[in-house]
């Protein structure tokens, strides 16, 4: 996908989840939708990116899918930088610390966000790299 229409995409898609409190694009199916607030490594300056979520527990957990691309998402490499997020689901805000999952825990975490999104499976499947597994770990704020 181009790059610009990337941007255009995750901005309208911002721009309704926040229009309609998260509740119209939100849930597609049995996906959930949450914005993931990161700082950017380069620039310093807040971004958002919508994302398709699970949870386990009270951790919310993202999949760094990029859609099977070659490279890891921006939002992944930012909170690689700097692990501390904010989550936002409706009219709330979560702040967060961002954990790569690794070894069992990343093989249980993955099968829990298949079964709510069954493409990430494919995406793996077009790419050599592993797709990274994101655990969002709620904190006091």
């Amino acid at each position: 996908m181009p790059r610009a229409l990337q941007k255009f995409l995750t901005w309208l898609h911002t721009a309704t989840f926040r229009l309609a409190n998260g509740k119209f694009v939100g849930r597609f199916r049995n996906a959930k939708f949450l914005l993931l607030h990161t700082t950017g490594r380069k620039s310093g300056k807040q971004r958002v990116t919508p994302l398709n979520y699970c949870t386990d527990g009270v951790d919310f957990v993202v999949i760094a899918s990029n859609g099977g691309a070659k490279k890891h998402p921006d939002w992944y490499l930012n909170l690689e930088a700097n692990p501390k997020v904010e989550v936002e689901l409706g009219d709330r805000r979560v702040p967060a610390v961002a954990e790569i999952a690794t070894g069992p825990e990343r093989d249980r975490v993955w099968r829990i966000a298949t079964s709510s999104w069954r493409f990430y499976d494919s995406y793996q499947r077009r790419t050599e790299r592993d797709i990274p597994v994101v655990v969002l770990r709620p904190v006091a704020d």
